[in-house]
Parts: C-alpha cells; sequence; structure tokens
C-alpha cells in the first residue's frame, strides 16, 4: 500500500531520498555542473511549506516538497521543490500521485498559484507538468539548475 506522509526535511527517509535525487542529478546534469543544496528545515514547516514522503509500505520510495515564495500575478505563490521518485518506482504514477498532493496541500494554505523549475534534459518530468497543467512560463528565478520555468492557478 502506498501513502504520502508529511515528514520534517532532515528526517532520516526525507534526507535519503534526498541525497538520492542529488546524486542522481550530480551525475548525469550536463556539464557536471549540478549545484547540490541540501534545504533547511524552516523552508519546508508549515505555513512556510511541507515536505512529503511517499512510502510503499515501509519503504520510502519518493518525495517532494513545496514552499511559499514571493507572490505572483495570481496571488499567493508557492513553489514545488525536489520531486522525485526512486528509479524502481518510475512508471506507476508516484510522481503524479506526489504532485497532485502538493497541490493540495497548496491550495489548503491559500496557494492561488504552484510554481516550479526544471531542466530540459528531464523528459519525463516535463511531460507529467505537462499532462498536470503546467504552462511554460518566463523565469521566475535565477536557479542555475534549471532551463525552463512552468506555472499553475489552482481552484481556477
Amino acid at each position: 500500500m502506498t501513502e504520502i506522509r508529511p515528514v520534517p526535511v532532515d528526517h532520516p527517509d526525507a534526507h535519503g531520498l534526498l541525497e538520492e535525487y542529488f546524486a542522481l542529478r550530480a551525475s548525469i546534469f550536463p556539464g557536471g555542473t549540478y549545484r547540490t543544496v541540501f534545504p533547511e528545515a524552516a523552508t519546508f514547516t508549515e505555513p512556510a511549506g511541507v515536505f512529503v514522503v511517499l512510502y510503499d509500505g515501509d519503504e520510502p520510495v519518493g518525495c517532494g516538497g513545496i514552499r511559499r515564495i514571493a507572490d505572483g500575478p495570481l496571488g499567493t505563490r508557492y513553489e514545488v521543490k525536489h520531486l522525485y521518485v526512486c528509479d524502481a518506482g518510475r512508471g506507476r504514477g508516484w510522481g503524479r500521485m506526489l504532485l497532485t498532493d502538493l497541490e493540495a496541500r497548496a491550495s489548503a494554505l491559500g496557494a492561488a498559484e504552484m510554481v516550479l523549475d526544471t531542466h530540459h534534459t528531464l523528459d519525463a518530468a516535463g511531460a507529467l507538468y505537462a499532462r498536470s497543467g503546467y504552462e511554460q512560463i518566463d523565469a521566475y528565478n535565477d536557479n542555475a539548475n534549471a532551463t525552463r520555468w512552468y506555472a499553475k492557478a489552482l481552484g481556477a
């Protein structure tokens, strides 16, 4: 049985998944210049944000978080960060499950809009965002790891 649970971003399960995610990104990032930054716990603590871990039984298999950033044209804006599903979990719909959960949590926190950034080499991620109603926008940050930015209005 799969279950999504909010956990502190520095919880061992969350930290282990982030280590996997950052190592994977660094190993395939063009030019070998991927910048790794482990988030501070306050960044993903309500109402500033939340971090969740997806469990398959007792096994942590995916994660993601949202954090409040500066308001955008639609009002209160939350950003998706560190959406990751382990290799064995790919193709099972778990990425969409995590994203849908994060959107619901952002809505409950009063978000009018979700935004995220990604790299153009992450084809599966880009396809997930497009299927989930995200539209490409101009850059809203200066993330050196990103080449594409997306937004989605919530509650529309």
